[in-house]
């Protein structure tokens, strides 16, 4: 990785503590509440983000072994997996948004330098590099974070984020979210704050051990 990748995936480690800290206090009934998304629980995309950083991390291992792979297996997987995962039980459900970070996290650092210009396509999408990857992770977490309706919006975007220039659709999937701002949010019953985290110290459920 260059420096400006090692940026993004600094950013991306970042944002998926924090969805993960936001995860952890979202009891089962709050998970099986509607989301901001039509249709999804907020366990839904939860599930959703998991699945995508396994889609993404397929499409990372065929650009390492020269073999290409799809994304998903079909659509219809896709739409399964993501069933599955949104009816586990919470700490389920956090371990595994965890563990398919953490997994695409590994084959993303471990990627060869000479690899990132390979084309890769995720499903709706034309061929691009697969060093867009790593944007579109980060804009993945940071909106589907605002998704949850759980106490997190754009207004809590790191500076860094919300100033970033993002190519189509990424940049008009991100100006959607702004919508979020001044309109009613569902929230938690009652509120609560991230899970507490002592800087420097292992952290149960902290996805890198420490924060």
């Amino acid at each position: 990785m260059d420096t400006a990748q090692l940026e993004l995936s600094d950013q991306t480690d970042q944002a998926t503590q924090r969805l993960l800290d936001r995860g952890r206090v979202i009891t089962d009934q709050d998970l099986r509440a509607p989301s901001l998304l039509p249709g999804w629980t907020r366990a839904h995309v939860l599930a959703h983000v998991a699945r995508s950083a396994d889609a993404m991390r397929n499409l990372l291992i065929g650009v390492r072994t020269g073999r290409a792979r799809p994304a998903y297996a079909s659509a219809e997987a896709r739409e399964a997996a993501i069933e599955y995962g949104a009816g586990l039980r919470p700490e389920e459900l956090m371990a595994d948004l965890a563990a398919s970070a953490m997994a695409l996290r590994t084959v993303a650092r471990q990627l060869p330098d000479d690899r990132w210009q390979v084309p890769v396509r995720a499903p709706g999408s034309d061929s691009f590099p697969a060093a867009e990857l790593l944007t579109r992770r980060l804009v993945e977490v940071e909106l589907h974070h605002c998704d949850l309706g759980a106490g997190y919006g754009p207004a809590d975007w790191p500076a860094a984020f919300a100033a970033m220039e993002l190519p189509e659709p990424m940049r008009s999937q991100r100006e959607e979210r702004l919508g979020y701002l001044g309109r009613p949010q569902p929230g938690l019953t009652p509120p609560r704050p991230p899970a507490p985290w002592n800087p420097g110290r292992p952290l149960p459920g902290s996805w890198l051990g420490k924060r």
